[in-house]
């Protein structure tokens, strides 16, 4: 088992370092750790049933949908209506412009689903003018990245989807309703410390809209915001499953950027199609090779092995999870989301469960210790898009992101100790 372990790592790792596409770094170390167990033609065969039946789910049909839904709302002019919007409610305030930038990121990563659409979409057109009223662009790339993470804890969100694929069987509505509260105090949390920074730094305030153009920007972002609206509503009253939820937002968003807003014409959605597919495949295809290596860590005994060692550690809650923080952070900075959840859910989730932490609790609490990865080097893939944007490098950003990694790690650390913050809203709606 021990050997097991040692060679899936080392090939794993080394394969990453070589800049190696993750999916073939886990395919080929789940290959080279089961040759030590069974022989070539064995080995192969099982991978491929393994990698066929870790995409087989019903459940997963959800993500390419809700991938074309977010390509289209990323293209259909929704940033530029949840911007003005978000800067007609609160650009006043101190910090306004870092805070609008927050807002705008966490509106639009909920509605696209992706934190690197809300980086490259909101930080196109907040950091320039970030950067144009005094503000530093390197802060500017900071708030940006951090805060398009939160689009991954707000529904809809794949990443909760998939989790809930890993975790065997939670519900995916129930998480979909869990991470509204987590996500809202990260993006309150990212506030809190911009308007501190503003202040110190003395930046300039906008003057308050009258309040007829602020009822007008809102209403005219309205539209894009019931999409988030419709999907949750009618998975938590039983409309629909989250698969046909994905069906019905793409629709939703076809409606609206094709035929009300217009800022898609018919003859790009071809090209926004194929993306869409060249996107699924390359998520199908991590999501099957971390299948089989999930597989494997399961039939050499490793998740039970390593919850022993956990328990040998210490038998305080406190002590344990705090642990498994610090594990998933550092896995974070240096694998992708997907694979992450795939590959650490058996192995931490039952560990978790021993000390009285519920699926769904893991669950927020996985995807936020991920969240903190994407905006840490050095793979961290929203970092990197921020950088591009703002025409920074990764060590400038670095300073600024402190006191934002700080408080993002805060309401970490509350997911993790207080049970009602993921649970309170599910209960509430009677789904757990």
């Amino acid at each position: 088992m021990d050997m097991t372990a040692l060679v899936l790592l080392a090939v794993f790792f080394i394969l990453l370092f070589l800049n190696v596409p993750i999916s073939v770094c886990i395919g080929l170390a789940t290959m080279s750790a089961l040759l030590m167990h069974i022989d070539f033609t064995a080995a192969t065969t099982t991978i491929a049933q393994q990698i066929s039946g870790g995409i087989d789910s019903f459940a997963l049909l959800a993500i390419p949908f809700f991938i074309v839904s977010g390509l289209i709302m990323g293209q259909g002019g929704i940033a530029k209506r949840l911007i003005e919007s978000a800067m007609a409610l609160i650009g006043f305030l101190p910090g306004g412009l870092a805070l609008v930038n927050v807002m705008s990121c966490m509106l639009f990563g909920a509605i696209s689903g992706s934190a690197v659409a809300a980086t490259s979409a909101i930080g196109s057109f907040m950091v320039p003018e970030m950067k144009k009223h005094g503000y530093d662009e390197n802060f500017a790339a900071a708030v940006t990245c951090t805060a398009a993470t939160t689009g991954l804890l707000i529904p809809p969100s794949n990443i909760l989807i998939i989790y809930a694929i890993a975790s065997g069987g939670v519900s995916i509505a129930a998480l979909f309703i869990a991470g509204y509260l987590p996500g809202i105090l990260v993006g309150l949390a990212l506030m809190m410390v911009c308007s501190i920074y503003a202040i110190h730094n003395k930046y300039p305030v906008t003057a308050r809209l009258p309040f007829k153009i602020v009822v007008e920007k809102v209403f005219a972002a309205l539209p894009s915001l019931m999409l988030v609206v419709v999907v949750i509503g009618g998975i938590i009253m039983g409309v629909f499953t989250a698969t046909e939820a994905g069906a019905i937002a793409v629709l939703y968003a076809l409606v609206l950027a094709v035929g009300i807003y217009k800022e898609i014409p018919l003859s790009s959605l071809p090209k926004l199609f194929l993306k869409a597919c060249e996107t699924t495949a390359i998520v199908m295809l991590i999501i099957g090779a971390s299948s089989a290596m999930s597989w494997l860590l399961s039939y050499a005994h490793i998740p039970q092995a390593i919850s022993d060692f956990f328990l040998t550690l210490s038998d305080n809650p406190i002590i344990i999870l705090l642990l498994i923080n610090l594990i998933l952070i550092l896995v974070g900075a240096f694998i992708d989301m997907t694979p992450a959840v795939l590959i650490f859910t058996p192995i931490f989730l039952p560990v978790a469960e021993q000390f009285g932490m519920s699926p769904i609790q893991f669950g927020i609490m996985l995807v936020l210790n991920l969240c903190i990865g994407l905006v840490s080097p050095p793979v961290g893939s929203v970092l990197f898009v921020s950088c591009a944007v703002a025409k920074t490098s990764i060590h400038k950003i670095i300073k600024p992101m402190l006191p934002l990694y700080f408080v993002m790690f805060l309401v970490l650390l509350m997911v993790t100790y207080i049970p009602a913050i993921s649970e309170a809203l599910p209960r509430l709606f009677g789904l757990i």
